[in-house]
């Protein structure tokens, strides 16, 4: 049926008249934000349905295969048993920044035609137009977006292989670009498409390439042609191409950050965060590196377990730093992520085993949730020949629900994927992800630091490459829950990047925001201003969307599943042996080979020992007695090292 006036309703359950102007932003009844949800429909029937129609009384076509959700607020049609071919989209959704999710599905009036696919977190703005094709964009990128374009298509390479839709990434209108970030229209199962397919497809993208980058990029899809390259041979050169490029700019990096207890009703702030308004003074980790941890188990707890997992990042991050820059040649990403992974298991286990000797169990555990931003500079060689100490990555790690967003004037992307138990029955295929939401523990979360041994803790670890102005958001979910910051990302952010508003002040006016719309628990933020400038290159030498209502967060940590069983306490030295120490980079010195994981590993060691010294602090703090019990039982030339001096 052909509408008449275009409507959308109130996502407000007990809102009494909920049915408002499609233009509005807010319910004109109770002041809800309105939710325009954008979807990408697939199917038989669904490019014959004309622009102007309803569908199942609440879908609005507004353009070819583009509808939009008149009712946001009602749980969409879902299959009680999920279809063998969306099961992709299911397990890929830890890749959500650039993949769709499954929203639910729209049954078919006729036997002759398919049911109708809803895809939602696709690639269209907040007007309902897509985004542009990467083929389109192409030519008027800078070399380094074109090069960090097909550095994303080739880190999905892998994982969409795995599960038969790495043909997606070979149909050219599939592949749209939200700025820096190459998304993804669907995802299509057809045969087992090998990386000389992909050569073929980027050859006509290199023959237009930016001259800086032309040539490089045309060895590398020669190779890749041939049929003889092998996926990380063309990963480590495209890798080495993105960071020498990437050099080639400027970076001006400013990071400002507070944390505050929230309403009054509140007697402790279990956040912690990196930098402080207290501590913001100088330290070689400014502005290198912002952390937020949100503690979990009360006074002496939760609080304690923040503090002391901010306290050894820092302490271990200042040691990575000091080895990459020490490093003749790149450090590939892979080994940067997994040195980022053994710092966190330390830091777990430290926390882990204050839990064991206070013999804290289920809920009493303490634990907190971490985000952190490290970024790492490099020294490189640039496309231009000239020696730069700054390689532009950006390395995120995340454990729990403190989010990460990525800002700029013109869109804010969720950077981050949550520990939660919705987040868990969506990656193991047993649930769409607005079935999950429905759970009453499904924003409970499934991990955090503390709460179980190292071995078992799952850390997401991505590395972004810097080529645009703009700020990165660190928060707890004080500020992140009912989608605050995608409602409010325009009001606090543009007025930074036109200098209307300094960071410190943004800082504070994010904390006000949060305190005033969710106001039920404590809030830490941080931001991180970055800042290029194309026009003057110099090597760097310093050292419209909406709130969708929810429920509050379940602070129980839910073990995963299928749960494994926990082992005692591992040394932290299983944790480094456990890491695939490789050569940085083939070089032509045997020597150099074979001293680099050699290097690498001592430095790791020296990480271990850092924490190790924090945990003893932390275990003589909170329980001497034991301790010097522990220490009574060593040789005696080891209990002088633990034991007080008399």
């Amino acid at each position: 049926m052909i509408s008449t006036q275009r409507i959308i309703n109130c996502p407000n359950p007990i809102c009494t008249h909920p049915t408002n102007p499609v233009d509005n932003r807010v319910c004109a009844n109770c002041q809800t934000p309105l939710i325009h949800r954008y979807l990408w429909v697939i199917g038989s029937s669904a490019g014959t349905i004309l622009q102007g129609e309803k569908v199942a009384d609440r879908y609005e076509v507004i353009a070819p295969r583009i509808w939009l959700d008149t009712q946001p607020g009602k749980l969409p049609d879902i299959p009680g048993t999920i279809p063998k071919e969306i099961i992709p989209y299911l397990r890929l959704h830890q890749q959500r920044l650039h993949l769709p999710q499954v929203y639910g599905f729209v049954r078919s009036q006729t036997e002759a035609a398919d049911d109708i696919l809803l895809l939602e977190n696709v690639p269209i703005d907040e007007a309902g137009n897509l985004y542009s094709a990467l083929t389109k964009a192409w030519q008027q990128a800078t070399a380094v977006r074109q090069v960090y374009w097909l550095w994303q298509i080739l880190q999905l390479w892998q994982p969409l292989s795995e599960l038969g839709v790495a043909t997606s990434l070979l149909i050219p209108n599939n592949l749209r670009v939200q700025g820096w970030c190459v998304r993804l229209l669907q995802l299509q199962q057809s045969g087992q498409p090998s990386i000389k397919h992909l050569g073929e497809c980027w050859q006509p993208l290199v023959v237009t390439a930016k001259s800086q980058v032309a040539r490089d990029l045309q060895k590398i899809v020669q190779q890749m042609c041939s049929g003889e390259a092998e996926l990380k041979d063309i990963a480590a050169q495209l890798n080495g191409l993105l960071l020498a490029s990437a050099a080639e700019l400027p970076l001006s990096i400013k990071v400002a950050g507070a944390t505050d207890k929230g309403p009054e009703a509140l007697i402790q702030n279990e956040d912690t965060c990196y930098p402080h308004d207290n501590n913001a003074i100088a330290d070689s980790l400014l502005p290198r590196v912002a952390i937020v941890c949100d503690g979990i188990g009360g006074h002496e707890g939760g609080e304690v377990a923040s503090q002391l997992a901010v306290q050894s990042v820092k302490l271990q991050i200042r040691a990575l730093l000091q080895e990459v820059t020490e490093q003749a040649e790149i450090v590939p990403p892979d080994l940067l992520q997994q040195q980022l992974e053994a710092s966190l298991r330390v830091i777990n286990n430290i926390i882990c085993n204050c839990n064991d000797e206070q013999k804290r169990t289920g809920t009493q555990r303490m634990a907190t949730t971490i985000v952190m931003a490290a970024q790492i500079p490099q020294r490189i060689q640039t496309t231009a020949g000239w020696q730069s100490d700054n390689a532009h990555e950006l390395y995120l790690v995340n454990v729990g629900d403190s989010r990460a967003y990525w800002i700029t004037r013109n869109y804010c992307q969720l950077l981050t994927v949550d520990d939660d138990v919705a987040t868990r029955e969506v990656c193991h295929a047993r649930s769409l992800y607005r079935q999950a939401l429905q759970r009453p523990d499904a924003t409970a979360l499934t991990q955090a630091l503390g709460t179980k041994h190292g071995e078992l803790l799952r850390p997401l670890v991505q590395r972004f490459i810097l080529e645009e102005d703009g700020i990165l958001l660190l928060c707890s979910d004080g500020l992140s829950d009912n989608n605050l910051v995608e409602q409010a990302w325009r009001d606090y952010s543009v007025p930074v990047f036109t200098g209307e508003l300094t960071l410190e002040e943004a800082v504070h006016a994010w904390i006000k925001l949060a305190n005033q719309k969710n106001g039920y628990d404590n809030v830490s933020v941080v931001l991180a201003h970055y800042r290029l400038f194309p026009d003057y290159l110099v090597p760097v030498t310093q050292k419209k969307l909406q709130i969708e209502v929810v429920e509050e967060k379940q602070v129980e940590i839910v073990p995963e599943e299928p749960q494994l069983e926990e082992s005692e306490l591992a040394e932290s030295s299983q944790v480094l042996l456990e890491l695939d120490i490789s050569p940085i980079r083939e070089t032509s010195n045997t020597t150099q080979r074979q001293r680099k994981p050699l290097v690498l590993l001592l430095r790791l060691l020296a990480l271990l020992l850092g924490g190790a010294t924090v945990g003893l602090f932390a275990w003589q703090q909170w329980q001497p007695q034991t301790l010097q019990q522990m220490c009574r039982r060593l040789p005696q030339r080891v209990q002088q090292l633990c034991l007080p001096r008399k």
